[in-house]
């Protein structure tokens, strides 16, 4: 068991940390293709839906009943979603620079943005930390979704605080703490949760996690794909994303 949590622990870090990946890319490209990050956010929401559906509330329903994993469902879709709505966040982070507004407002808009994506990254950490203690390669799937998703979110830290400020230092550093929050949110997790488990609270936990990741994926990542401008990449990487989630599982089993 101290072996799968120090695993899960560290997906949880690479993960988390990815938000510098998108950071570097701010800082090195301005403007990544919006047929890749279009792709890439579509393939990360067929990732998460599907190991959501397929594996997480499966194994929920397996562990503590029907109608139970589907209450644990929808109270972590619910629970998302109020975090969404006190703290707002937006992948779109260069918006403010294409429109010519002030430095202030440049600066304001990247620590705002920042701040909204450390919240979000929390129940994330915990997500990928749930799902490494169900199964280590499933905690694996989660991971690299989770990490794709946290590139752009990455890139719209970054851009607009260097944009204000012409400082690279500063544009990283609120990059990397933004993604700081997630293996937080997993260490958390592992100190509250581990003297208590059991397989009926790990099943209300994957439940959780996976209306948790259901709701990300719908509500954040395929309308932030679409918003690239390419109306049918963000679809193919949806179904590129499930259906290379679904080879994996199935040559995992």
């Amino acid at each position: 068991m101290e072996r799968q949590v120090g695993i899960a622990l560290l997906l949880t870090a690479a993960a988390g940390l990815s938000t510098t990946f998108g950071s570097l890319l701010g800082l090195a490209v301005r403007t990544a293709s919006p047929r890749f990050m279009g792709f890439t956010l579509g393939f990360s929401a067929g990732v998460m839906i599907l190991v959501s559906f397929v594996e997480l509330l499966q194994g929920s329903i397996e562990s503590i009943g029907f109608l139970p994993a589907l209450f644990g469902f929808f109270l972590g879709m619910a629970a998302i979603f109020l975090i969404d709505m006190i703290v707002p966040h937006e992948y779109i982070g260069q918006q403010d620079y294409a429109d010519g507004r002030s430095v202030e407002r440049l600066k304001r808009t990247g620590l705002l943005v920042a701040f909204g994506i450390g919240i979000h990254n929390f129940p994330e950490g915990m997500a990928t930390f749930a799902g490494s203690l169900k199964d280590v390669n499933l905690g694996i799937a989660i991971a690299v979704a989770i990490a794709i998703h946290n590139v752009p979110e990455g890139l719209a830290v970054s851009a607009p605080v260097y944009a204000a400020t012409g400082s690279r230092r500063k544009a990283f550093l609120w990059s990397f703490l933004s993604g700081v929050s997630e293996p937080v949110g997993a260490a958390i997790a592992a100190l509250v949760l581990l003297p208590f488990l059991t397989p009926a609270l790990l099943g209300w936990l994957l439940a959780g996690v996976a209306g948790i990741m259901v709701a990300i994926a719908l509500d954040e990542l395929v309308p932030a794909a679409k918003s690239f401008g390419s109306p049918h990449t963000p679809i193919l990487g949806v179904i590129t994303g499930m259906l290379v989630m679904a080879v994996s599982l199935w040559l995992l089993k």
